[in-house]
């Protein structure tokens, strides 16, 4: 992505921070809150199959419910795969967080650093496709080109939870 089409997006996203059609601080909190709740419906599943209590299924419906919503307030209108690529987008983010913490405890900070920026580089391109900056098909071609200015950076300068 060449200097001025970054420029373009990083002005399209402050537009859209200035004119209220996106609270991006309470967006991050809320796509943190999905990912988590993405984690949850995995961790029922596992229960109920590994104990043998259906039970744990009957939570799984319930958190997946809440998920749907909250994940609908940020994806209302959709196309195509960008709900279903939003969601996994958000649980391969919550992954990686996950696996690069336990290697970090491990002592492999070398692992670690890797797999957390994996997890970062994924994470910016949901933000990328919540923000329409690129389309699901444009997922593709952000990922084979070779730029000076990545998704990262638009995350970096625009998506900062700290920003009241």
């Amino acid at each position: 992505m060449d200097e001025k089409k970054f420029q373009e997006l990083i002005k399209k996203a402050e537009e859209m921070k200035k004119s209220g059609t996106v609270d991006l601080s309470t967006e991050e909190d809320l796509s943190v809150a999905v990912m988590n709740l993405i984690s949850l419906e995995e961790h029922f599943y596992f229960s109920a199959e590994k104990t043998g209590k259906p039970e744990y299924f009957d939570l799984l419906k319930e958190v997946r419910e809440v998920r749907k919503n909250l994940l609908g307030r940020m994806i209302p209108k959709h196309e195509g795969e960008t709900w279903c690529v939003s969601k996994h987008l958000l649980a391969t983010t919550m992954r990686l967080i996950e696996v690069g913490t336990k290697l970090h405890s491990d002592g492999k900070t070398k692992e670690a650093k890797e797999t957390f920026d994996y997890g970062y580089k994924i994470y910016s391109l949901f933000w990328a496709l919540r923000l329409k900056l690129i389309t699901a098909n444009g997922l593709k071609e952000i990922a084979a080109e070779d730029k000076p200015w990545s998704l990262n950076d638009i995350v970096d300068k625009l998506v900062d939870c700290c920003d009241e």
